[in-house]
């Protein structure tokens, strides 16, 4: 019978084929760039033919690389999914998903439903991470994360996000938080908000964007701020005479039920769960998605 790759070999060769350089490829999987390329290697002398032409100049696929990449990636996902299955099925070990949280909603919901499972369904654990937008959007491609919970950028942009289900959960609507701020009960005109010293997003995040846009023909007062987090604005205006657009619902959860006003004009964003179509991992990523839908229905959060 003759040889056949290791699982570590076509993991190595499938990451490489995500990252493009022996160098970050490494990296993701966690061994040295030297322990990396022998496993290369053998996974070619394995199959008799070259799959990563080498030069001075870098490294790239070659045609036979290019050809056996999408093949190998399915065979590991299929394998993957097998395990994740029989181990559901047999009720032995769980499944962790890595669930990707846009660092500007915040993570404080996803603390209930982790609760959630480890009552109901133990069978499924989680990693969390909170990054930015094209952190969330990286990470989708290679796979680092199973799910993200994010905000769907606008018709227009340049994501693409084909091979990949799109949940809507909610709209998010944004509302001006200033507790030193002397607000009136009255939503906030867009002129009225632009006279308050506000605290700003990071500059490269999708949030800046949003608001820049909203204000685009007036003038701000910039209280000189840039956060990226919304825990870290919520501080900054409770102890600074100074205001903040954060998603109500966020506030809500933190238990600030005051201190905000609503917008004249509103301002709302699509919350979404994005998840890859073909992932092994795809019955427990939607019991997941399934428990988080509901659960905003049950809240009765319209959209």
């Amino acid at each position: 019978m003759e040889d056949l790759p290791t699982i570590q070999q076509l993991d190595c060769f499938i990451h490489y084929g995500h990252a493009g350089n022996f160098t970050t490829a490494a990296r993701e999987v966690s061994i040295t760039q030297s322990a990396f390329s022998t496993q290369i290697k053998k996974l070619e002398q394995t199959l008799g033919v070259e799959l990563i032409h080498r030069s001075k100049r870098g490294s790239e696929l070659t045609p036979a690389g290019e050809r056996f990449l999408p093949k190998a990636r399915a065979w590991l996902e299929e394998l993957r999914e097998c395990i994740y299955e029989l181990r559901m099925e047999e009720g032995k070990g769980a499944v962790e998903l890595n669930v990707g949280i846009l660092r500007m909603l915040g993570d404080v919901q996803m603390n209930a439903h982790i609760a959630h499972f480890e009552r109901e369904n133990d069978r499924i654990r989680f990693n969390v991470f909170d990054l930015e937008e094209d952190q969330l959007e990286v990470a989708l491609l290679d796979g680092r994360i199973d799910v993200a919970s994010t905000y769907l950028p606008p018709e227009g942009s340049s994501t693409s996000f084909e091979g990949f289900e799109l949940k809507h959960f909610c709209w998010d609507t944004m509302v001006f938080y200033g507790p030193l701020l002397e607000l009136s009960a009255e939503p906030l005109s867009r002129e009225a908000l632009a006279a308050f010293p506000m605290v700003h997003y990071a500059q490269q995040c999708y949030m800046n964007s949003l608001m820049e846009n909203y204000l685009a023909d007036l003038p701000m007062k910039a209280s000189g701020a840039h956060l990226s987090t919304p825990y870290a604005m919520m501080m900054f205006c409770e102890e600074n005479p100074s205001g903040a657009l954060l998603p109500e619902r966020l506030l809500r959860a933190m238990g600030r039920t005051e201190g905000w006003a609503p917008l004249l004009e509103p301002l709302q964003c699509d919350a979404c769960l994005i998840y890859r179509k073909k992932n092994p991992k795809k019955n427990a990523i939607r019991v997941y998605v399934s428990h988080v839908l509901q659960s905003f229905q049950d809240k009765g959060h319209k959209g």
